[in-house]
């Protein structure tokens, strides 16, 4: 975990104090994470994984640097806890009956309308 300078206003004090926290998680090493969540994680992270297999956080949304700290500390908490989960299998499913005639009724309708849409023929009655 890094502290630098954030961004931003702040005045004079902003060029004083390292408030923004940058909290570096070594994904691929870690010994506590089980394979599957590994490779959830790194597909979670998505661009804030590096080629070393770091899993990069930026927190300077607080103005004190114990708020930003653990900010990053949740934030990463929470990607973990989303990887832990397991996505349910998709099921398929075949359409029903009912729908299938939904379908195929709504194209009729459809084409009907489309079909009165055709040129306005003179009546000749006048």
């Amino acid at each position: 975990m890094d502290f630098v300078r954030a961004s931003g206003p702040g005045g004079q004090h902003v060029n004083k104090v390292s408030t923004a926290v940058h909290l570096r998680f070594d994904v691929i090493n870690s010994p506590t994470l089980p394979e599957r969540v590994r490779q959830r994680l790194i597909r979670l992270a998505g661009k804030r994984m590096d080629s070393q297999g770091f899993l990069h956080i930026n927190a300077s949304s607080h103005r004190t640097q114990h708020m930003n700290r653990e900010d990053a500390k949740a934030r990463l908490n929470e990607l973990i806890q989303k990887a832990r989960i397991r996505p349910k299998k998709r099921i398929k499913t075949k359409p029903t009956a009912a729908s299938k005639r939904r379908i195929l009724d709504s194209k009729n309708r459809k084409g009907l309308i489309k079909s009165l849409r055709g040129r306005v023929r003179d009546r000749g009655d006048e």
